[in-house]
């Protein structure tokens, strides 16, 4: 099973990382955290590694739904969307499938959340 939803891009890794947000703000969603790997590698390991960023997404009508329907579910939580260069020079945006990632949790309330998830987090890559 395919955990996520991607598309390559051509342009400037910060610009992409611009739209990727705004995408995400038009669907509802927020970036509660933002993960900089390229960074972290350089500060912990001195490796450098291509621009590579974790954005976590987060849609409150949807986590409150999903909470309610698994107080656990927060484990789950929120969706992450990376952004990473590729050796091409491409910019690589993909999205993590809700339906494949809570597949484990057996509950249908959560089955429906992620489905509705999964199909917002594909209008933000389709609008990239």
């Amino acid at each position: 099973m395919k955990y996520y939803t991607n598309k390559v891009l051509d342009g400037n890794f910060d610009e992409v990382i611009e739209k990727v947000t705004n995408a995400l703000k038009e669907e509802g969603f927020g970036v509660l955290t933002e993960v900089d790997v390229t960074s972290t590698f350089k500060k912990k390991l001195d490796i450098d590694f291509r621009n590579y960023r974790i954005l976590g997404a987060c849609n409150p009508p949807n986590a409150h739904a999903a909470l309610t329907a698994d107080p656990h579910i927060g484990l789950m939580l929120p969706c992450n969307v990376v952004v990473q260069e590729t050796e091409e020079g491409k910019i690589d945006v993909a999205a993590i499938d809700p339906k494949a990632s809570m597949a484990a949790v057996e509950n249908k309330d959560v089955e429906k959340v992620a489905e509705r998830i999964k199909g917002q987090l594909e209008t933000v890559i389709n609008k990239i």
